[in-house]
């Protein structure tokens, strides 16, 4: 197994965003805190979704788009672990690694930012025909059933540079939807307008994966720290759930994750990309974040995304899966 070096010390790979980096120094000071003497240097990767910043998302391919380079670096030795989003990473993780933390989770939901000239505070405020700009295909599909009054335009860039685009004076937007979680992190609270309670987040959204080689015990030790046990099993069961469905994130799944003491609950929807169609299902499961095996916490909690998956397939949504798979669908 490849050794990175510096046996003493700890290498954390990142992206460059800014959000990526606010995130790693996040992950880097708790870690730095938790164990007194630790170095723990960084090393900036440039991904390909950091690289093609002009398609749609879902026109270039969604498996590895944010983490394919992270994790080379991580299997050549030259990193010991890896800070993701966790929304970007794939629910297959290449052979030899493993997610070794995933950290508490931030407000999961979506935002709505409004553009300086409009008076609406919310979506539903807003005149016929005004445009909205997201780079998700599941934002679109819900909203479009929530408010058929709108229009959605895709948007690409970081958040600084969304946010430029919809402040520009001949900006087309009159509204962003983002990740609260991004916009909290980044300290651009105040530019939220209102949060879409109704509307279902992605896999994953606002937690942070810390992604190590398989096999690393001083590493897992290092990092274990940083793991959340509900924020786990809510992700773990919301990724089971795509990796049944074999969805990505062009593929419109929204997720509601519910945390109770000793009980975990998944709502999911899956919606066609024009809104018309959409399936539905949720259950829970007596859960245990700290009692018992973790191991077995941990199957309990894919158990439970298993099964929400089974009903929406007896609901019928592998029909609307098949159509976003064919290449001439308009998203």
């Amino acid at each position: 197994m490849p050794q990175s070096e510096g046996a003493d010390g700890l290498r954390v790979g990142t992206r460059g965003s800014k959000l990526a980096l606010t995130q790693t120094q996040t992950v880097v000071a708790q870690l730095t805190a938790a164990h007194a003497g630790l170095a723990v240097a960084t090393e900036t990767v440039r991904t390909i979704g950091d690289k093609i910043q002009d398609v749609a998302m879902s026109k270039i391919g969604d498996k590895g788009l944010f983490t394919k380079e992270l994790e080379a670096a991580l299997a050549a030795g030259a990193v010991d672990a890896v800070v993701h989003s966790l929304k970007d990473m794939p629910t297959q993780l290449p052979a030899g690694m493993q997610l070794a933390a995933v950290t508490r989770r931030e407000d999961p939901r979506d935002a709505v930012v409004m553009a300086a000239r409009t008076r609406a505070r919310r979506l539903e405020d807003l005149p016929a025909g005004s445009t909205v700009g997201t780079g998700s295909v599941r934002r679109v599909a819900q909203l479009r059933r929530q408010f058929p009054h709108l229009r959605f335009a895709d948007i690409r860039g970081n958040i600084d540079t969304r946010l430029a685009k919809l402040d520009a004076g001949d900006s087309p937007f009159d509204a962003l939807v983002l990740a609260a979680a991004g916009l909290r992190r980044l300290g651009l609270e105040a530019r939220i307008t209102c949060t879409l309670d109704e509307t279902l987040y992605a896999v994953g959204q606002g937690a942070l994966g810390i992604e190590a080689r398989a096999g690393d015990a001083r590493t897992a030790a290092l990092v274990r720290c940083l793991d959340h046990r509900p924020t786990r099993l809510e992700c773990l069961a919301e990724r089971e759930l795509m990796r049944v469905l074999e969805g990505g994130c062009s593929v419109p799944i929204g997720v509601l994750s519910a945390w109770a003491p000793g009980r975990l609950s998944l709502r999911a929807i899956v919606a066609s990309p024009d809104g018309a169609r959409a399936v539905e299902a949720e259950h829970s499961a007596a859960l245990s974040p700290t009692e018992g095996d973790p191991d077995e916490a941990d199957a309990c909690a894919r158990a439970l995304g298993a099964r929400v998956a089974a009903t929406m397939r007896e609901r019928g949504v592998d029909d609307i899966l098949a159509a976003i798979k064919r290449p001439d669908l308009p998203i």
